[in-house]
């Protein structure tokens, strides 16, 4: 059909020019990128909300503003950390006595990290955590903390030098890997294991690549290693080079060498 001059066409069908819109039948309001229509439409704007300091504070607690909570943490961890030397990050039980041999491993493994250039990165908090930082403390290295909030939160130990807090695990989880070469996993107990599950779980995985995970203390880890080997494996929930991401000693000159050996350039292995 000829037009006859009067109409347009604009890829759907004629439309007379001029011709008025039908007007919405509900109310509408653009919030930022954010569309909402009908019954989502608030009676207050952005500004006004943030600039009402008599309004509730329910919004603390919203998903929204927890996730700009952790993007803050997430920042803060990268800023303070990233120009940390070559750092290990050593695991172990907030309860460890200060009399105990577990916490004399500590200390002498914190030295000896210290000594050999690494930053000692743990937990921040008491037992076998404050005997890694006091070690490296004693030893002139850098000690750092990466602390927790929790409902029994006892603080970073006074061995610290460098220690942040925080308040989500998974942040903190990533700045003990992203910042360390490698693990040493002192006796603990469901964090320390959480952590460590979590580190072999990144290298099987290949999350991580040439990352030695070291468990300090043969009679402590025998056990869980012989059910790894014995359950888990046995029954084929996890092959037998799994068995090979992880390394068990009691001499600290071998972790040292494990961790040397890592450092390595893949060239000269």
């Amino acid at each position: 059909m000829t037009g006859t001059g009067d109409e347009k066409h604009y890829g759907h069908g004629p439309e007379q020019v001029g011709e008025p819109r039908p007007k919405k039948a509900w109310p509408e309001k653009q919030k930022g990128p954010v569309l909402v229509r009908r019954d989502q439409v608030g009676e207050s704007t952005t500004d006004q909300r943030l600039l009402d300091t008599t309004g509730p504070t329910d919004w603390l607690h919203t998903d929204p503003w927890r996730v700009l909570r952790i993007t803050s943490e997430f920042v803060e961890g990268f800023g303070a950390l990233a120009e940390l030397p070559p750092a290990v990050s050593v695991f172990g039980s907030a309860r460890t006595p200060v009399d105990s041999p577990e916490y004399a491993a500590g200390v002498a493994i914190g030295r000896a990290l210290a000594e050999a250039g690494y930053a000692v990165i743990t937990g921040g908090g008491p037992g076998a955590m404050e005997a890694a930082n006091r070690g490296a403390s004693d030893a002139g290295g850098l000690s750092v903390g990466l602390g927790i909030e929790l409902p029994f939160e006892q603080g970073l130990n006074e061995f610290v030098d460098l220690g942040l807090n925080f308040r989500y695990f998974f942040v903190r989880k990533t700045m003990f890997v992203k910042y360390a070469q490698g693990f040493v996993v002192l006796p603990g107990g469901l964090g320390t294991l959480d952590e460590l599950f979590e580190a072999l779980t990144l290298v099987q995985t290949k999350k991580v690549t040439r990352f030695p995970v070291i468990l300090f203390g043969s009679a402590y880890w025998g056990g869980l290693v012989d059910w790894l080997r014995n359950t888990l494996v046995a029954q084929g929930k996890a092959a037998p080079h799994d068995l090979e991401l992880f390394h068990v000693t009691d001499e600290i000159d071998e972790v040292m060498k494990i961790l040397a050996e890592a450092r390595r350039p893949a060239t000269e292995i």
